[in-house]
């Protein structure tokens, strides 16, 4: 072969080889920047997670707080603080409370335990202690008694939020002429519970039932509908099932004894019978006295239960439309006392004039003391009687709602409810609550709060409320280990973006003759 045709043999065996290196070379280029590429993007979007820095709720750490009443606001006082507390009857507070202990003492803690609602309220099972106490002290000395509730309990003043006082009203044990059987004179039923009332949790015959909430009246097997009102009841909804109990003359008298929630109904031949609240009928109550109220029939200041007697005495026709105004309707039980027991409350025992009180049962416990403090007008109208008492929780309503609202138990008969009938007034509350509970100790937990900055600082640096603006409040204490509360963890810097790199313009390939293989 001649020497040029070898040289142009070469030279195009280089050229295919160096254009196959250079094809390899840009592929691995290629390939090593989408690796790098696809690294770097699966680095920025799986960032490893940092523990996030624990949220401090401002500005004061969550402490378990030693109980909670919904809507209520509280001050711990010292016994010096209470006005009238040296001058009161504690051996008379201390045997109600004593008769309070006997059902609360009789109570497991297993079925304490069981108990859900008992364990929402505010003192639980915490009574138990000093009930267990005094169910060994059978005190006979108002000193002692006093030193009791001193040693065993702490005063603490309570009241709805945003109020300074509470609120009290009368109640009492109506006595009412009546008969067994229905005549001319006796014609107004008074009825025991309709086995067709159900509600939902409760069988129908239990023994108690709630005084609020949905109640239904069931027909066949499942079909449940609203119980009837008081205007159904009272045109004969459920006359003639054999449910009455007695007859009374008035159907006035049938309404202030279903607001006071029992009665003696005394009868001709000497005999009596004491009836209890047993249900009712789903409806709220409307109070009749704030309906003559806001007609302007009787002014606020001299409402009563006595005024309000009288105005439907005078008027039959708008008392009947008065009572229908108030849907709800309660039904009676006869219960085993004799005359000279007192009315038996929602805890089970007879009541104490003077010293039992009805309070909101979903808020507080059955046999918690309270300190109620005020001005009443107990001996006139118009008196201001002192009233500085220490009363027991025996009893509910369903008017009766709040923190510091009580309604104040007089005994029975005509002047019990006189001076029931006209307590609507505002009082101090101040309720004892077992040492056990005593939130002094839990306070002393708190934090003290940052001192207050000098005015030319404050107006420096203006604080911001970290919940709103998003900005974090975290600063290094220097020689503290505390940790400064913060609303939020603090961000982390932005990852830097990923670029990518423009792409080359493409060079145009050219049109090259296909080569035979």
């Amino acid at each position: 072969m001649a020497p040029e045709a070898r040289i142009k043999i070469f030279l195009k065996n280089g050229a295919t080889a160096l254009c196959a290196a250079a094809v390899a070379l840009s592929s691995f280029s290629l390939g090593a920047e989408a690796a790098r590429r696809h690294h770097h993007r699966n680095h920025h979007h799986h960032l490893p997670q940092k523990p996030a820095v624990p949220v401090r709720a401002l500005p004061y750490p969550q402490l378990p707080l030693p109980f909670e009443i919904s809507g209520a606001q509280y001050l711990p006082l010292a016994w010096a603080d209470l006005k009238g507390w040296g001058e009161d009857n504690h051996l008379a507070a201390y045997k109600t409370f004593r008769a309070s202990c006997r059902p609360i003492n009789a109570q497991s803690g297993a079925a304490e335990a069981k108990n859900g609602a008992t364990e929402a309220k505010a003192l639980a099972g915490s009574l138990s202690e000093p009930c267990r106490a005094a169910k060994s002290l059978d005190l006979t000395d108002d000193a002692k008694a006093k030193s009791f509730f001193e040693e065993n309990f702490t005063p603490l003043r309570i009241s709805r939020l945003g109020e300074p006082d509470g609120f009290v009203t009368g109640y009492y044990e109506p006595v009412l002429e009546g008969s067994r059987t229905q005549t001319d004179v006796y014609n107004v039923p008074v009825y025991r519970r309709p086995s067709n009332l159900f509600v939902r949790g409760y069988k129908q015959d239990a023994l108690s039932l709630p005084n609020k909430g949905p109640v239904y009246r069931k027909i066949g097997r499942r079909k449940l509908v609203p119980y009837y009102d008081r205007g159904e009841i009272e045109d004969g909804k459920i006359a003639g099932r054999g449910l009455e109990i007695a007859w009374l003359k008035d159907p006035t008298d049938l309404l202030f004894a279903q607001i006071q929630g029992s009665a003696r109904i005394k009868f001709d031949d000497g005999s009596s019978v004491r009836l209890n609240y047993d249900a009712y009928n789903g409806y709220p109550y409307t109070a009749v006295g704030r309906i003559l109220i806001e007609r302007g029939i009787i002014p606020r200041e001299e409402m009563s239960m006595q005024k309000i007697r009288e105005w439907m005495a005078q008027n039959p026709d708008g008392a009947k439309e008065l009572r229908r105004a108030n849907r709800a309707y309660i039904f009676f039980r006869e219960v085993n006392l004799s005359d000279k027991e007192e009315a038996v409350g929602a805890q089970g025992i007879p009541l104490t004039a003077g010293r039992s009180i009805a309070v909101d049962k979903s808020l507080h416990v059955y046999g918690t003391p309270f300190f109620i403090e005020g001005e009443l007008p107990i001996e006139s109208e118009r008196a201001k009687t002192p009233f500085r008492r220490l009363m027991i929780a025996q009893d509910t309503g369903s008017a009766i709602i709040g923190p510091a609202r009580a309604d104040l138990f007089f005994g029975a008969g005509a002047d019990a409810g006189r001076v029931s009938g006209r307590l609507r007034h505002p009082m101090q509350f101040v309720m004892l609550v077992p040492k056990s509970l005593d939130p002094a100790p839990r306070a002393a937990k708190l934090p003290i709060p940052d001192p207050r900055p000098a005015e030319k600082i404050a107006k420096l640096f203006p604080q911001t409320d970290p919940a709103k603006t998003g900005t974090p409040v975290a600063e290094a204490t220097q020689g503290k280990t505390e940790t400064i509360a913060v609303a939020g963890p603090v961000p982390l810097p932005v990852p830097r973006p990923a670029i990518e790199p423009a792409p080359e313009p493409r060079r145009p390939a050219k049109n090259r003759p296909h080569r035979p293989q």
